[in-house]
C-alpha cells in the first residue's frame, strides 16, 4: 500500500485510512526548487535565485516502494501569485506598481528523498486550518507507473488548493483521486498512467489547466525566460526533403560569429548523426551548459548557389553561450502628415511578454524619444501572452497616476484591483495598439489597460478571449502543471474570458484602403492596412 500524506481541511471520501503518525525522514536536498508565478495563462515557472528552507517530512513506511507525499498549506492571501510589489532598488528605472492583495512568497517545492521513500512538500497559497492526514491506497508493483501515481497526487494537491473553482466542476476532487489512483494499478507502463493524469485534469472542464511532458515545458521555459544556453540557431525541417536546415542565426551568437548562414543544412552534432531526428531532438543536442563545446557537420551549396549535388560538408566547432531572445522588434517609420509635415512614428512589435520584455521595451522607447518620434504604434498582433507582470510593467511605462491596470477575481469571488501607484509614463506621445484574434492573456491585458485608461486607441480585430490567469508548477519528474488561479476583468470591468476586446477601429488584414499616405520605406510595412489606419488615427486625433 501506498502511503500519502495530505492536508485535510475538508471532506474525504469512504475508505480512505487516516494515519497521524509520522517519523523524521533524512533526505538531500536537491535542486528541484522551483517558484511557482502566477502571472498568466502562459506563465512561466523559474529557478529560485535563493534557496527556500525546506523541512524534513517522513511517513511510518510499511512495504518496499512505499511512497510519503506531504502537502503543507499555509494561510496566505486570497489571490495565489509571487507578483510581490516592486523592489525600487532592483531597477535604474522607479518601479511605481502596487500589485494589491497578493501571495508575497508563494511558491512550490519539490525534493526527493533518497532511500525507499520519497517526500514532497508542496508550499501553497491555501485557506488556514489545514492539517495533515495520511491517504492510504494501494501502489502499483511496476516502478515507472508507481512514479507517475506520485505525479498525479502531486498535480491533484496543487489543484486542490489552488484552482480557480473550487467546486472543481461540481464533483469531489478527493474522490477522484481515489477513482484514478485505482485506475492505474492495472497499467503496465508509464505512458499510460500518465495519460491518466491528464484524463483526471480534463474533469475540470478547463484546457488550460494542463499538464506537459518535461520536454514540452523545456521550450515553454526557453519561450518565457527569453534566454536559452546553447549556440544561438534556428532550425526547421525542409518540408519537401526533410532535412534539418538553419532558418536563422541569432544576432551576436556563437553561430553568426562563425558564419554559419540561413540554408545550411545541419547533418551532425559530435558524432551524433541527424538522420530521423525531429527539431526538438536537435534542438535539445544543441542547447547545454554555456561555457561547453559542440561540433557541427554542416552542408552548404557551393559558391552559396542551391544546386542540387554541389554541396561541401563543414565542420565547425562552437561554444554554448548564454543567448537572449527579445521579443521586441523596432523601427521608425515615416508619414506625411495632412499639413504636409514629415512625421515620425516607433512602430514596436512585441512577440511575447517574457521576462525580458519588458526591459527590452523600456530600452526600445528611451531610444525613440532620443530620436525625436512623434507617435507610437504598438503591435500585439499574434502575441500569445506570457507573464501578466511583464505585461504590467510594460503597461506602467505609458501610463500616469494611479491607474487600474486590471482587476483579477479568485477562487473565492474576491475582486482585486491592481493598481500604479504615481507613475510617471516614459512618454506621452499618441499611441495606437494593434490587436488581433491572436492577441490573447498578458496581450489583452496590456491591452485593456491602455485603452479603458484613455491611452491608445485600439485598432485591429477582436482579441482572443482568454481572461484566465495560471500558475505553472514543475513537478518532481520534470513536468510541469498548469492550473488556472484567478480570472481576469479590464480596468472598466469589462468581462474578456471568451469574449475578447473589441477595437475602437476594425482592421482585417487585405482590405483595399484608398490612402496617399507612404506609412514606411520598409517593404515588410508598407503594405499592411493595419498600419495605414493606425496612421490615420494620428492625423485624425
Amino acid at each position: 500500500m501506498e502511503t500519502l500524506l495530505l492536508p485535510h481541511f475538508g471532506h474525504l471520501s469512504k475508505g480512505s485510512s487516516l494515519y497521524h503518525h509520522t517519523q523524521e525522514f533524512k533526505f538531500s536536498q536537491r535542486n528541484l526548487v522551483r517558484s511557482k508565478q502566477s502571472y498568466g495563462s502562459s506563465t512561466s515557472t523559474k529557478l529560485l535565485d535563493d534557496q527556500r528552507l525546506l523541512r524534513s517530512f517522513g511517513a511510518r513506511t510499511r512495504q518496499k516502494q512505499q511512497l510519503s507525499v506531504a502537502i503543507a498549506r499555509k494561510q496566505e492571501d486570497n489571490f495565489c501569485s509571487s507578483c510581490t510589489p516592486p523592489n525600487k532598488s532592483s531597477s535604474p528605472r522607479e518601479n511605481n506598481l502596487l500589485l494589491q492583495q497578493v501571495c508575497e512568497r508563494a511558491s512550490t517545492s519539490a525534493v526527493l528523498a533518497t532511500g525507499a521513500a520519497a517526500v514532497i512538500f508542496l508550499q501553497t497559497c491555501l485557506s488556514a486550518g489545514a492539517e495533515n492526514l495520511t491517504v492510504t491506497f494501494a501502489g502499483s508493483n511496476i516502478g515507472e507507473v508507481n512514479t507517475v501515481q506520485q505525479t498525479l497526487v502531486e498535480a491533484w494537491g496543487i489543484v486542490r488548493g489552488t484552482y480557480v473553482d473550487p467546486t472543481f466542476n461540481n464533483q469531489d476532487w478527493d474522490l477522484k483521486l481515489q477513482e484514478v489512483l485505482g485506475e492505474t494499478l492495472s497499467l503496465k507502463t508509464s505512458d499510460a498512467a500518465f495519460a491518466k493524469i491528464r484524463s483526471m485534469l480534463a474533469t475540470l472542464g478547463d484546457p488550460f489547466t494542463r499538464i506537459v511532458s518535461p520536454q514540452e515545458y523545456a521550450s515553454f521555459r526557453i519561450n518565457n525566460d527569453g534566454a536559452l544556453e546553447g549556440v544561438g540557431l534556428l532550425i526547421s525541417s525542409d518540408r519537401d526533403s526533410g532535412r534539418l536546415v538553419v532558418l536563422s542565426p541569432i544576432e551576436g551568437g556563437p553561430a553568426a560569429r562563425a558564419g554559419i548562414i540561413s540554408g545550411d543544412e545541419l547533418v551532425q552534432i559530435d558524432d551524433q548523426a541527424l538522420a530521423g531526428m525531429n527539431n526538438e531532438e536537435v534542438a535539445t543536442r544543441l542547447r547545454g551548459r554555456a561555457g561547453t563545446s559542440v561540433t557541427l557537420k554542416l552542408c552548404r551549396p557551393a559558391n552559396g548557389v542551391t544546386a542540387k549535388g554541389l554541396t561541401k560538408l563543414t565542420e565547425i566547432k562552437l561554444q554554448r553561450e548564454t543567448i537572449m531572445l527579445s521579443p521586441v522588434f523596432s523601427t521608425v517609420i515615416h508619414h506625411v502628415a495632412p499639413d504636409g509635415q514629415d512625421l515620425k512614428t516607433g512602430y514596436v512589435h512585441l512577440s511575447a511578454f517574457s521576462q525580458n520584455a519588458a526591459v527590452d521595451m523600456e530600452r526600445t522607447i528611451t531610444t525613440m524619444e532620443d530620436a525625436g518620434v512623434d507617435s507610437y504604434i504598438l503591435d500585439l498582433r499574434d502575441n500569445p501572452g506570457g507573464l501578466v507582470k511583464a505585461g504590467l510593467e510594460v503597461a506602467e511605462m505609458w501610463l500616469d497616476g494611479d491607474e487600474t491596470l486590471v482587476n483579477t477575481v479568485d477562487r473565492n469571488g474576491s475582486l482585486q484591483p491592481i493598481n500604479l501607484i504615481n507613475s510617471h509614463a516614459l512618454t506621452h506621445d499618441p499611441l495606437v495598439v494593434l490587436v488581433n484574434e491572436g492577441s490573447a492573456s498578458a496581450s489583452e491585458i496590456l491591452a485593456g489597460a491602455l485603452h479603458d485608461n484613455g491611452r491608445a486607441i485600439l485598432v485591429g480585430q477582436n482579441t482572443y478571449g482568454k481572461g484566465k490567469i495560471q500558475s505553472v508548477t514543475e513537478l518532481h519528474d520534470g513536468s510541469a502543471l498548469f492550473v488556472t488561479v484567478a480570472k481576469y476583468l479590464s480596468p472598466a470591468l469589462h468581462q474578456i474570458d471568451h469574449v475578447g476586446i473589441a477595437p475602437d477601429v476594425k482592421c482585417i488584414p487585405g482590405d483595399n484602403i484608398q490612402t496617399e499616405v507612404n506609412p514606411s520605406s520598409d517593404n515588410l510595412l508598407e503594405g499592411d492596412t493595419c498600419i495605414i489606419l493606425a496612421q490615420r488615427q494620428f492625423d485624425l486625433h
